[in-house]
């Protein structure tokens, strides 16, 4: 493993996102996943910790609240933090995975999304059933197809309609993303074609070598040859776009980290555990934060961010 001290120094810029980890639950167990998210983890943030974050977005100077997990949708406080938000006049991002809108109880968590225009970032590894069922399981392609269906209903992708849908593409295994705009033309075709589907944009993210995804380089003997190409492919000119450089990530407890992927890997903001009652978003600005070998993740090609490519 290559050291930890060898990554550029960055500092972060002004602060205008609060990304919010809600619990590690989710109805998958995705290969990919660098949260090592699944059905049988207990970690979910409680109503007094949701209040907490409320608190610090009232306080702040942030614009977008992006919520994620695990799928954030089975945190039982989502919808009360979703709407206290959108009443500070926040935009509030919801990063799902599609599926979550057919699981039992959520049937109309699709109308409440759409009513609170609630923007969302939605998890389709590949506009081919083989490849999105290998990577996410067996079905989830289909169960995809049909919540986006759902979701183009409610205007969701539609032209002029506010209602903002992007999907997210990653990489099947130990490889950088191929080209972004490319890749949504082929996306946009594919899926408007046999589907009669509709989205906004395409993001394209890098695998994070941690958690799952990274322990399965490790028994497959590819974590150095895939630390390796991250290293070679970084690019100085993406460090300006970095997301952490205007992000915090609270995990599900309210510690506070500069990125989902630090919090994974139980680095604290700028290297100091802190709480979010502690911190003052504004004194944030030009302190270092932490980073590791993972962060070539980011840098790597295009460059790697949860709203894609930094560089076409």
């Amino acid at each position: 493993m290559h050291p930890v001290h060898d990554f550029p120094v960055i500092l972060r810029a002004k602060l205008d996102t609060v990304q919010v980890n809600l619990g590690y639950r989710c109805n998958q167990a995705c290969l990919h996943c660098h949260v090592n998210a699944g059905p049988k983890r207990q970690e979910m943030m409680d109503l007094g910790t949701v209040e907490q974050v409320l608190d610090l977005l009232r306080r702040s100077p942030i614009s977008t609240l992006d919520l994620t997990g695990g799928a954030p949708e089975l945190n039982p406080h989502f919808r009360y933090l979703v709407d206290n938000a959108k009443a500070l006049g926040l935009q509030v991002i919801d990063r799902c995975n599609l599926t979550i809108l057919e699981e039992p109880g959520h049937e109309s968590l699709a109308d409440f999304l759409a009513e609170q225009q609630v923007e969302i970032t939605a998890s389709l590894p590949c506009y081919r059933e083989d490849n999105v069922d290998r990577q996410r399981g067996r079905g989830v392609f289909e169960a995809s197809l049909r919540s986006l269906k759902k979701l183009n209903a409610l205007g969701y992708g539609q032209p002029g309609s506010g209602q903002v849908l992007n999907l997210v593409y990653n990489p099947q295994g130990p490889t950088l993303p191929p080209n972004q705009a490319e890749l949504e033309a082929d996306y946009r075709r594919e899926l408007k074609n046999h589907y009669g589907i509709v989205f906004n944009r395409l993001y394209v993210l890098a695998n994070m070598p941690i958690q799952r995804f990274g322990s399965d380089l490790v028994s497959k003997g590819q974590f150095d040859i895939y630390m390796d190409l991250l290293r070679e492919a970084h690019r100085d000119e993406n460090l300006d776009g970095l997301m952490c450089r205007r992000l915090i990530s609270i995990d599900w407890q309210g510690f506070v980290h500069d990125c989902d992927f630090n919090q994974m890997l139980g680095m604290p903001l700028g290297g100091r555990r802190r709480h979010i009652l502690e911190i003052e978003p504004a004194a944030l600005e030009d302190q270092a934060i932490a980073t590791a070998g993972h962060c070539y993740g980011c840098t790597a090609g295009c460059g790697s961010s949860c709203s894609g490519a930094l560089k076409m």
